[in-house]
């Protein structure tokens, strides 16, 4: 068996028991090869692949273990482990981002007060934030769930094109509750508005250098 010096050696600092096996710590007399492109190799002696991932210059990585035989891959490990690291990080970055934000409703609410919650909400998602909407009943309004749902249910179809629900309405002590998700992640909304302010900042110079132009434009006719 090869023992090429680019082959990892295992060590507490390198390796993590949740870590695939790679190279040399496959102990299998045959695997299913898959190639760096995906490609279909097929059954080979571990030999073979080992040979093939040196030949590549790159690792060979078990990605089914419990098939029979085991399924390994030729692909750069460094990388594939830098993109999976990276990609956790940014899931939890959205996920300590998102807040749940809060917008309050009568069950008899006047149109305009609606209309002032709603915007409100719909700037709550477009942040990518979750919004709590609740109903906040009153004395006999208790025994009228059914008007509850009905408004959530107009709120949720105000909202769909920012936001989905998560949770249907329910009843929360003297309240009633639903939980709409933004339909774009925090992240994504951020790169929207960098995006669109970017734009403008843009738009705005763009506006400067033709209203500088224009006002440039006289002073050269007076001249000659």
């Amino acid at each position: 068996m090869p023992t090429a010096s680019w082959w990892p050696k295992p060590s507490s600092k390198e390796f993590r028991i949740s870590d695939p096996r790679t190279n040399e710590r496959i102990r299998v007399p045959e695997v299913r090869l898959v190639g760096p492109a995906g490609e279909q190799i097929g059954v080979v002696r571990i030999e073979a692949a080992l040979r093939l991932a040196q030949e590549a210059d790159l690792d060979l990585v078990e990605v089914a273990p419990n098939s029979k035989p085991p399924v390994v891959k030729i692909m750069d490990y460094g990388k594939f482990k830098y993109e999976a690291a990276q990609k956790e990080k940014e899931a939890r970055r959205n996920q300590a981002n998102t807040i749940l934000k809060e917008v309050r409703f009568r069950l008899k609410i006047e149109a305009h007060d609606y209309t002032t919650k709603l915007k409100r909400a719909e700037g709550f998602l477009k942040a990518g934030d979750k919004v709590k909407a609740m109903i906040l009943f009153r004395g006999r309004e208790q025994s009228r769930p059914e008007q509850g749902v009905r408004l959530l249910r107009k709120f949720a179809e105000d909202v769909a094109e920012l936001g989905t629900v998560e949770s249907n309405p329910t009843i929360d002590g003297r309240n009633m509750v639903m939980i709409v998700a933004p339909l774009k992640s925090k992240s994504e909304a951020k790169q929207e508005q960098n995006a669109a302010r970017d734009a403008q900042r843009a738009a705005n110079k763009q506006a400067a250098r033709e209203a500088k132009s224009e006002s440039d434009a006289p002073a050269a006719a007076t001249a000659e």
